[in-house]
């Protein structure tokens, strides 16, 4: 359709200067002394055209003349630049395929020619970001070759080369990578001043935290580590399993550092509400606070949310993983403290155990909460009812041992002796 078009506009102009040429009688007189020059006024509009087409022709075979030394250094400087780029592509390619040494080699030839066109008064208008990502593939390379004084130098000059404005996310990528090696270093306090230095915004990115969160655990820091773990839990940089996990596990290091019950309760204030209800870290504040000869009734009740929820769901009763923790971590109140705060706890176990007649785990424990009260024979029922199904080795341990307590409370030495041998066997 295009050509169409041009070629009836072509038609129409052909048809207007047949027109004007065929039809044009007009002359041109020019008066030479003594001569006259009588010129058809077409052919002066046609000599008039050719002119200007051949002096425009001229201009421009003139200009190109003028112009090949400038055109020919145009080229020769594109060449260094391609061949820059090249070997700034090099050192990534060769870097990423392990080729180390040739990576650093790549990149300081694309920085030496990089200073060859500064010095020519002809650098490239990203030079400086060009020359930062040069000397970080050269410091990639080294920390791979365990060459830390070739490292530190090209580290240096990528920091230099960013100190520019517009070089902001560059110079943030090459700390982020200082941090790193010195998390490949072990020196977490090295790494965590790289991640200072950042500003607030890029250190709050996932990587950064990452990279901070394995700093703090580096350097025992466990309530920087938690915070940053929660931070990370938040942006969903883990999946939910796996944050729990992590979690959980910060939360247990920060509950086994304390060393005393006031610290123990300043280290269970920072956690928070879902971290609580874990039932391994409740489990194991509970516990520590007793070893710590702390509040028995403080650890029941940071044990109580575990206790509720676990009787809520029927099959971690089945499975008796938890439960077996949470008795452990009652047992171990039992007979620590003196007075009737027990009570609640004899009734809750009490009313577990009527509501759950065969978990022989929930039997073991109203027998040792009865034994607790003195309900001798009550707890003789109860302990010897769990360990037909008891399958815990220390649990069943613990009975053997209470029964034989028992036997020798109401002076049968001969079962005493026998329920001692069955806990010694264990």
């Amino acid at each position: 359709m295009r050509a169409l078009a041009w070629f009836l506009a072509l038609f129409g102009v052909a048809v207007a200067l047949a027109l004007l040429a065929g039809n044009n009688q007009g002359t041109v007189t020019l008066y030479w002394s003594p001569y006259r020059i009588d010129v058809s006024l077409n052919l002066v509009l046609l000599l008039l055209f050719g002119g200007f087409v051949l002096l425009h022709l001229a201009l421009r075979g003139l200009s190109a003349l003028f112009s090949m030394p400038r055109q020919a250094q145009r080229w020769r400087l594109q060449q260094r630049e391609r061949a820059m780029h090249a070997a700034v592509l090099d050192g990534l390619t060769h870097m990423l395929a392990g080729r180390f040494l040739r990576a650093r080699k790549a990149s300081e030839a694309a920085l030496q020619q990089e200073e060859a066109l500064a010095a020519s008064h002809h650098g490239v208008p990203h030079a400086a970001k060009l020359r930062a990502i040069a000397h970080l593939v050269a410091a990639e390379s080294a920390q791979a070759l365990r060459d830390k004084a070739t490292r530190d130098a090209h580290l240096q000059a990528a920091l230099q080369d960013t100190s520019a404005r517009e070089a902001q996310e560059t110079r943030e990528g090459v700390q982020l990578r200082a941090a790193r090696w010195a998390l490949a270093d072990r020196d977490p306090q090295a790494a965590l001043q790289w991640l200072d230095d950042m500003p607030q915004g890029a250190a709050r990115r996932t990587l950064a935290l990452r990279a901070r969160l394995k700093a703090t655990r580096q350097a025992q820091q466990t309530v920087p580590a938690l915070e940053t773990a929660r931070l990370l839990a938040k942006h969903r940089a883990f999946s939910p399993d796996a944050a729990q996990l992590i979690l959980k596990g910060l939360s247990l290091e920060l509950i086994q550092a304390a060393h005393d019950p006031s610290q123990l309760q300043r280290a269970w204030s920072q956690l928070e509400p879902a971290e609580r209800l874990l039932p391994d870290v409740a489990i194991c504040a509970a516990q520590r606070l007793v070893q710590l000869q702390g509040d028995v009734a403080l650890s029941r009740q940071w044990l109580l949310p575990v206790w509720d929820a676990l009787l809520r769901e029927p099959q971690a009763l089945a499975q008796g993983t938890v439960l077996v923790k949470l008795i452990h971590a009652l047992q171990e109140g039992f007979g620590a403290e003196e007075g009737s705060s027990e009570l609640p706890w004899l009734e809750r176990i009490e009313a577990a155990q009527r509501a759950q007649p065969r978990s022989a785990e929930l039997q073991y424990l109203a027998g040792i909460a009865c034994l607790r009260h003195q309900l001798w024979g009550k707890a003789q029922q109860l302990l010897s009812q769990a360990l037909v199904q008891l399958q815990d080795p220390a649990l069943r341990r613990s009975a053997w041992r209470a029964l034989g307590a028992l036997a020798e409370q109401r002076g049968d030495d001969a079962a005493a002796q026998q329920a001692l041998r069955q806990a010694a066997l264990l």
